[in-house]
């Protein structure tokens, strides 16, 4: 196959708003030995992105300053090391950045084999979510079958992945969202609870849903007086996961149910993770869930595709905060 020298991409030309995405071309990516070259059909948009287009998270030491954290595609060259996949399999990838261009390279480690029964746009919707989710919620978290979990802001790309993969593992699950309409959704996705925050305390509908026993994992990207509400929605030896401080992540918060219900409160990132850590992520993924998805078990919920071109309109979708599941960039 031959390859062409340049690619078009989608760059941040400056810190700022969705304006700021521009069209450009730069050279194909240099493969070292341990990665892999993918022509890419479709990128997930996802939070992180608009952070780093503001300024506020920038890529780790050695990754591209290019958006984009997952992909799906076609494997169109090899580092001289790899032997797990060969020229024209079709692959869904957790990238370190890079993800809003025709072609990306990635660590072989973080590709996994397309999910059967799963199109190109929903394989890209995949990685960074999924990642995300299970080691955070199955890993981190320690849910198990017949316990209780929480996820804030149910309708987004974590919140619908965090549902179905916690029902789909035997756990009673409840979720926050900002309307009715999200509400319903959430409820479809196999939420035995979704409560509206802008009319309900979700801390005193756990406790009566719960009969006042809490819920053993929360997985929170709110933050701020969020943190502080965690713990009183949480049960004893209950497990908080924070993920992201939509709200902030400087909080004064009450830590007497911290110690009274023994609360655990952990957090993670996943990006500068090393690649054997990703790695072994993406093998879990493989192994558990992989085969929920290929059974039809779960799926990501896809909100609108837009293409590559149009970024901007993408980002500008994301901060209205109105989308419900995935929004994905089509190259």
């Amino acid at each position: 196959m031959t390859l062409p020298a340049t690619m078009n991409v989608v760059e941040i030309s400056a810190p700022g708003g969705p304006e700021v995405l521009k069209w450009a071309e730069r050279p194909l990516p240099v493969l070292e030995s341990d990665e892999i070259l993918i022509k890419i059909t479709a990128a997930g948009v996802n939070r992180p992105d608009v952070m780093q287009r503001l300024g506020i998270y920038p890529p780790p030491p050695g990754a591209s300053d290019l958006p984009g954290l997952e992909v799906s595609g076609e494997v169109v060259a090899l580092g001289t090391n790899v032997t797990t996949y060969k020229i024209g399999d079709k692959v869904c990838a957790l990238t370190a950045g890079g993800g809003y261009a025709e072609y990306v390279k990635v660590f072989a480690g973080h590709a996994l084999p397309m999910p059967q029964g799963l199109s190109m746009i929903e394989a890209a919707a995949l990685p960074e979510t999924f990642f995300t989710v299970w080691t955070n919620v199955f890993e981190r978290g320690g849910l198990k079958s017949g316990e209780s979990f929480l996820v804030h802001g149910g309708t987004s790309g974590i919140g619908t992945t965090a549902i179905q993969l916690a029902k789909a593992f035997g756990a009673s699950v409840f979720t926050t969202v900002g309307s009715a309409e999200k509400a319903a959704a959430c409820v479809k996705l196999g939420a035995d609870l979704a409560i509206n925050y802008n009319d309900t305390d979700f801390v005193e509908a756990i406790k009566t849903f719960t009969h006042g026993k809490g819920v053993d994992v929360i997985l929170d990207m709110v933050g701020g007086d969020y943190t502080g509400r965690n713990y009183f929605a949480a049960a004893i030896e209950g497990r908080i996961v924070q993920i992201a401080f939509m709200k902030g992540p400087k909080v004064s918060v009450d830590l007497r149910p911290l110690m009274m219900k023994r609360l655990h409160h952990t957090g993670s990132t996943l990006r500068p993770r090393s690649n054997a850590e990703k790695a072994a992520i993406a093998q879990a993924l493989f192994k558990n869930v992989w085969p929920l998805l290929e059974a039809g078990q779960c799926k990501p919920l896809i909100d609108s595709v837009f293409p590559l071109k149009d970024a901007t309109k993408a980002h500008e979708r994301m901060e209205t905060s109105q989308h419900m599941g995935k929004i994905v960039l089509e190259v």
